[in-house]
């Protein structure tokens, strides 16, 4: 970057760089306000020209760059079509010709004037025997240019790598290189706020060669060395927010809740009918150490589906019961706090019960807080809720309203954290009158490196070894399309599965008519978005008087009643029923184990973790699961290896790589989460973990040194630019 003299900075409004009507153009369309937004706005990939090529010698399929001259030009009208072609005959003096279409851009004709020489680059294709390159990029060199000139131009246009950015119609890639050419000979370069040490230590470019090179890279191997070193100052901006996160909650006092030799929790481990297993009991070590310390918990417990997370967690609960405190359950819907307190419930039998006939004088009680109980329920839960009698309180975010007042709360158990808002786990924490304890559950496998990234504020642990006595759960895709036999087959096997004493979900995507509610899901790709996709209120019935017919089936979904929805779980748990035809609201936390098989209709409109979620409702006994994935999609599409990935493994780790590699990474990292502008654009989740992880050590080691950022105010300021106050919250939230 050159400094001529003229006082642009970052913070410099792109009208003193552009002009006003360009600035107007690039705020409007693409949300670039000042010289720091368009120098940050960087090129989605570079085209490779390559050496200039003779036309006798170009070959179908072969990207080339050709340097010709203008023959003749024709507009005419498109036949198929509205709109007219230009058609550019050009030819480079070897008696050889090409020629170069353009589809409704007539307007090109004023510049490819006959006798004009320039560059043209692009695919060559054939079109009725004749060689041609469609809508190709082009560079006419000056008429008036000296021989040297020429040659210069030329060398520029073929040899460079040249960038092309995130564009709109109205401001195309071309006029974004042009701005950002005439940015990079007025910008004063940035000072740079990475400390000297760390980019020795990391041998990274400093930040003014990295922003130069990754517009007008000089090199691929410079380029190279400036996308890692901007990548870098992402990641550090995200772990140093998440470092300063973890070193101020350490600060912060905690009631001590340390475990007892004996109380509920060494009678309810005694009266286990089963061993733990050897994860249970380290992560279980994890969370008592924790739990006895001076400074509040903040630990994510991530588990395959049935690892056992519920157990860990109770008996965390019980360890602060017994150690005078409650502790709270936060579960996403009101299907799922249901399961969770009967699940309990039975766990703790008479533990669980104090204070009624057959309970265990020594135990605690449990109670159940959702927005659909009656007047009288609500007022006894929550009066055991506020005189400390229930020591583990079961409930969806109703626990979270005014007028829920808690004893003396001392552990917040999230379960899946990523259906909650900031707000709403901050409002659960503010009913203790010191900061609780809080352990976050997720049965959806992370990457290590979103954990690091998104969950970079909690301690982690893992539970991947699941309990003894677990079926195997195999999975099959059923294309109905292509071979209807097989979804026959399909319904043939639900029904031996039920003749032999078991029993069925079907999941649908959609509840009915489109509403938007909760557990419907809208379509994953175009392939799938030609019909509507299947409702449980419309598949039910066709199942009942079709391949189901004679079957007990029943129906759940998000619209139903609570009480509704609770008298159907406890049916099909009561084994009164066959066949539960459902939405994803059995996603997470229903737990029949006499269910062996379940048929997911339009698999293809599921996620891949929420298709492993869905699949690990059966095979919870002794008897093996069967998962089937119906789909039209058809084979070698993206959606049929999406599902052929579930199929051919049960490790939710690896499938959350996948999951990873086929979402949007700005969303795993916040960045659109809210219209504003956002610098965090470059850094890979999945292909940058090492970077992540070399960050994340320098910023602790900074962070330890300078909480605060005191010492390195300019850094401050970048984090702060990088990572602004939502996508704080947003990586909080995860």
């Amino acid at each position: 970057m050159t400094d001529t003299g003229t006082a642009v900075t970052t913070d410099s409004p792109l009208r003193a760089v552009v002009g006003e009507k360009t600035a107007k153009a690039l705020a409007a369309h693409l949300d670039l306000h000042t010289a720091g937004d368009l120098i940050y706005h960087f090129p989605r990939r570079y085209d490779e020209r390559g050496e200039h090529t003779d036309i006798r010698t170009l070959a179908v399929g072969e990207e080339v760059t050709v340097l010709a001259q203008v023959q003749s030009t024709t507009v005419r009208p498109m036949r198929a079509r509205k709109g007219t072609m230009l058609e550019v005959t050009i030819g480079d003096g070897s008696g050889a010709s090409l020629t170069c279409t353009f589809f409704n851009q007539a307007w090109r004709e004023r510049d490819l004037r006959r006798g004009r020489w320039g560059l043209f680059a692009g695919k060559v294709t054939e079109f009725r025997g004749k060689r041609q390159l469609n809508g190709p990029a082009y560079q006419l060199l000056r008429a008036d240019a000296s021989q040297d000139e020429a040659a210069e131009e030329i060398e520029e246009f073929a040899g460079a790598l040249i960038p092309v950015y995130p564009a709109a119609a109205a401001v195309p890639t071309w006029v974004i290189a042009r701005c950002v050419r005439t940015l990079l000979d007025m910008l004063r370069p940035p000072d740079d706020p990475l400390p000297a040490s760390v980019r020795a230590n990391r041998g990274l470019v400093g930040l003014g060669t990295a922003l130069r090179e990754i517009h007008r890279p000089s090199s691929k191997e410079e380029l190279y060395r400036a996308r890692h070193r901007l990548k870098w100052d992402e990641a550090f901006a995200v772990q140093l927010t998440l470092a300063q996160r973890r070193a101020r909650a350490a600060g912060f006092p905690a009631v001590a809740r340390p475990r007892t030799e004996a109380g509920l929790l060494a009678a309810f481990d005694s009266a286990l009918p089963y061993e733990l297993t050897d994860g249970q009991r380290r992560v279980g070590e994890e969370i008592a150490a924790d739990l006895g310390g001076s400074h509040p918990m903040h630990r994510l417990l991530q588990g395959e589906v049935g690892s056992g997370k519920t157990l860990v967690a109770v008996r965390a609960m019980l360890q602060v019961v017994d150690a005078g405190g409650q502790a709270a359950l936060l579960a996403p819907t009101e299907v799922l706090a249901t399961q969770h307190h009967r699940g309990i419930a039975a766990q703790l039998g008479a533990l669980g019960r104090a204070g009624e006939l057959d309970g265990d004088p020594g135990g605690t009680r449990l109670a159940l807080v959702t927005g659909s109980l009656g007047a009288a329920a609500r007022r006894a839960a929550l009066a055991e809720v506020a005189d400390g009698r229930a020591g583990i309180v079961v409930g969806t975010h109703a626990l979270l309203y005014e007028g829920v007042d808690f004893h003396d709360l001392g552990l917040v158990v999230v379960d899946e954290q990523h259906r909650f808002g900031v707000e709403q786990r901050d409002a659960l924490r503010a009913k203790a009158a010191q900061p609780p304890h809080v352990l976050v559950m997720t049965a959806t496998p992370i990457p290590r490196t979103v954990a690091m990234t998104v969950y970079g504020d909690l301690e982690t642990s893992t539970l991947s070894q699941l309990p003894r006595g677990r079926s195997p759960i195999a999975s099959h895709v059923v294309p109905a399309a292509e071979k209807p036999a097989y979804l026959d087959r399909a319904w043939q096997r639900l029904r031996e599965e039920v003749q032999a004493g078991h029993q069925a979900y079907v999941v649908c995507p959609r509840i009915g008519e489109a509403t938007g509610d909760e557990d419907e899901e809208p379509p994953s790709d175009t392939e799938s978005a030609r019909r509507p996709p299947l409702a449980v209120t419309e598949v039910a019935p066709l199942l009942a008087e079709g391949p189901l017919r004679g079957l007990r089936l029943g129906v759940l979904h998000g619209r139903l009643p609570a009480d509704s929805k609770d008298a159907v779980m406890r049916r099909f748990a009561a084994g009164e029923l066959d066949v539960l035809v459902a939405t994803t609201v059995i996603e997470v936390g229903v737990d029949v184990p006499n269910s062996t098989v379940m048929i997911i209709l339009d698999a293809d409109r599921f996620g891949v973790s929420q298709l492993h979620q869905l699949r690990g409702r059966v095979g919870r006994g002794t008897a093996a699961g069967i998962c089937l994935l119906v789909t039209e999609a058809v084979e070698g599409s993206a959606a049929r290896e999406r599902l052929d990935a579930v199929a051919s493994t049960t490790d939710g780790f690896k499938l959350a790589e996948l999951d990873l590699e086929q979402r949007r990474e700005g969303d795993v990292l916040g960045a659109s989460q809210s219209g504003r502008h956002s610098h965090l654009r470059l850094l890979s989740l999945l292909r940058d973990a090492k970077l992540i992880t070399e960050a994340r050590a320098e910023a602790a080691d900074l962070v330890g040194d300078d909480p605060d950022l005191s010492r390195h105010p300019a850094l401050a300021a970048s984090v702060a630019a990088l990572v602004d106050e939502e996508r704080a919250e947003f990586l909080e939230k995860g």
